[in-house]
């Protein structure tokens, strides 16, 4: 029996992983009210020996952080450095999930996992520093980073193109960003099956779904996949959009690492978009 505790479970991917679930698997769910994973007590107290600890915790506002830093370092980083320390104590192994915004965003290749970082934002620099923490805490902790992350529930970009597509005519959508459009339930399974490797060394993997496209593209697939015209959505520049935060230009990462570590290669990003799109209820897509 594999033991996971998975922190953040108040989250989309975390609540995926323990829907999900798997045979063989025991899951712990630990939402930020029942454990502060920057409380070093509580942390000691919840990791058990032989547990897989994935941390699915983060602070996750983007453009909040640019003002809000010191909050998003206490979850991105110090939080994450509290749990390895925990999991090289009593012999558990942790598995923590970062991010594209670690690199640039200024490449024209996929990044691979030793590519030079560079984040540009808050956000990206705290979630290094925490990849940063938790290598140096536990050495044989897996880090894996991933991009474009979503369910179509709630407030994410699938649910709101959802929304907007029964709400207005047309749509203006970013053209010039590029990245691969991950399901959470895809990820979530990449992640059971690499909780249940414990021969995957320790260092950095990327995971998300195969392919890549812009915001514009996955916004048509939306419309398409439920039947609306994909013509409403019309195409326009990240200057049209200035946020706090600047967005990556180019986030795809590469699976590499992944697959020579013999893990199973996420599917194309259009496949399982069909797939989340079946799944939703008929209110979320009419």
């Amino acid at each position: 029996m594999i033991n996971i505790l998975v922190t953040g479970a108040g989250g989309q991917l975390a609540g995926n992983v323990i829907r999900r679930g798997s045979p063989g698997v025991s899951i712990r769910g630990l939402t930020s009210s029942d454990l502060d994973i920057t409380d070093a007590g509580a942390v000691r107290d919840a990791v058990r020996p032989g547990d897989v600890v994935l941390n699915c915790a983060a602070y996750t506002a983007v453009d909040a952080a640019e003002t809000d830093e010191d909050a998003a370092v206490a979850v991105n980083a110090t939080g994450p450095r509290i749990l390895a320390e925990a999991t090289a104590r009593v012999g558990a192994r942790l598995i923590h999930v970062s991010t594209d915004y670690v690199f640039a965003g200024d490449a024209s290749e996929p990044y691979e996992v030793d590519d030079p970082t560079g984040p540009r934002t808050a956000y990206g620099r705290t979630k290094l520093a925490g990849e940063r923490e938790v290598l140096a805490a536990d050495p044989a902790a897996v880090v894996v980073r991933t991009a474009w992350v979503y369910t179509g529930v709630g407030s994410d970009f699938v649910a709101t193109m959802l929304r907007l597509q029964r709400e207005r005519d047309t749509v203006s959508v970013v053209d010039d960003q590029v990245g691969s459009p991950t399901y959470a339930w895809d990820l979530a399974g990449g992640l059971l099956e690499l909780a249940g490797r414990p021969d995957v060394a320790g260092g950095v993997l990327h995971a998300t779904n195969a392919g890549r496209a812009t915001w514009f593209d996955l916004a048509r697939a939306v419309f398409a996949g439920v039947g609306a015209d994909p013509e409403r959505v019309r195409p326009c520049t990240t200057a049209d959009f200035p946020r706090p935060a600047p967005r990556p230009a180019f986030s795809v990462l590469s699976p590499t690492a992944w697959a020579r570590a013999g893990l199973t290669p996420l599917r194309p990003w259009a496949d399982a978009l069909a797939d989340a799109l079946a799944q939703l209820p008929p209110s979320a897509t009419d």
